[in-house]
């Protein structure tokens, strides 16, 4: 396969693995891009139009604002709207509509809500405004992970107390192996994420490709890694065979980032976590735990899980499931756009629904 990347690179396109990809594509294939930048990106560059019409690709749960639960955003805006608290979050967080509104309607209402891009920004505001509890709302996968686990173990060591996160962290795998084991669902081969991948490494997928008989094949964003990647999973199921490839060397490892797991692993436990869409997962979430147990929202303000439905109409967590496509649902293009979002998938710049209303259907 490495000899494809000298075929891509010689010849400054991707012609050569189209022709090699409709080759080895001999009947209905379904493919889950788990990644939600892999969704985006393969809507980008138009590659849904030009790959073999027997070729089907279907996204994933791969948004980590859109997997969050219903209930935790409530209680992040519960949180944002209380005396004395400052939230600080990602931007993606704010138009994410609760059953009582979003944090921009909170904000509206008078909560202290600071958008930043790392979760580093969030000790500096604490430092601040130390006459308030300041919560960073921990949403994301193993990416965002160790960069959060360095600012609970910084706050801990430069002795900051108004401090807290909200943990909605959430782990890849585990989520996968729930999607397979669960019934309808018909994927012949994973996609795999490149961002998450460079943290936990290949060998991440391996008991999946062999519990379930499934390709995974970890892939890069550019149009070449997309159909290098697929071009990998439709060998394989032509063959017979069900294993992890790597299509990604100039970022991802087989062992991954030894160093930030360590510093996850020093910080967090896992926890079960709810996700939208696919329930309750054992040992999917990350929580602090031990010496680092204080730096807990939860903890701190004594939050008790709680269930919330999903919003009327919406269809969101279907189609986190790959159950059906963003157009399917009734909400999409009409009731619900990135303008006025019913669902977290409209909302994300990682949303599928976002992805087809911009990039693909409705836009």
């Amino acid at each position: 396969m490495y000899r494809d990347l000298g075929i891509l690179r010689e010849k400054r396109g991707i012609e050569p693995l189209l022709t090699q990809l409709s080759k080895e594509v001999q009947g209905p294939l379904r493919v889950m891009e788990v990644c939600g930048t892999h969704t985006v990106s393969i809507f980008r560059h138009g590659l849904r139009s030009i790959l073999p019409k027997e070729l089907t690709l279907i996204s994933g749960p791969g948004c980590p604002v859109c997997v969050t639960s219903q209930g935790d955003i409530d209680q992040m805006v519960d949180l944002s709207l209380r005396n004395g608290v400052r939230v600080v979050t990602f931007g993606d967080m704010l138009k994410v509509p609760g059953s009582q509104g979003s944090l921009k309607d909170a904000m509206a209402q008078g909560a202290k809500v600071d958008v930043v891009y790392s979760p580093l920004d969030a000790l500096e505001i604490a430092k601040r405004h130390k006459g308030e509890e300041v919560v960073f709302l921990g949403i994301g996968f193993e990416t965002t992970a160790p960069a959060i686990s360095a600012m609970i173990k910084r706050a801990k060591g430069e002795g900051i107390e108004n401090l807290s996160v909200y943990p909605a962290m959430k782990l890849i795998p585990p989520a996968l192996s729930a999607l397979m084991s669960s019934s309808g669902v018909d994927i012949q081969g994973l996609l795999c994420p490149g961002h998450v991948s460079a943290i936990i490494g290949a060998r991440a997928y391996e008991a999946i490709s062999t519990s379930y008989r499934l390709p995974c094949v970890v892939s890069g964003f550019e149009p070449g890694d997309i159909l290098l990647a697929l071009l990998a999973i439709a060998r394989q199921v032509r063959r017979g065979k069900a294993k992890v490839e790597n299509m990604y060397p100039r970022a991802v490892t087989y062992g991954g980032n030894s160093r930030a797991m360590e510093i996850m692993d020093e910080v967090f436990e896992r926890e079960d976590s709810h996700w939208r869409g696919l329930g309750t997962i054992p040992s999917s979430g990350l929580r602090p735990k031990g010496e680092y147990e204080y730096f807990s929202a939860r903890r701190r303000f004594s939050l008790k899980p709680k269930e919330v439905p999903e919003p009327k109409g919406c269809r969101c967590g279907e189609v986190l499931k790959g159950a059906i496509s963003p157009p399917e649902c009734p909400l999409f293009g009409r009731g619900c756009t990135p303008a006025i979002p019913v669902g977290p998938c409209m909302v994300s710049s990682e949303g599928t629904c976002q992805a087809y209303y911009r990039y693909g259907l409705g836009g």
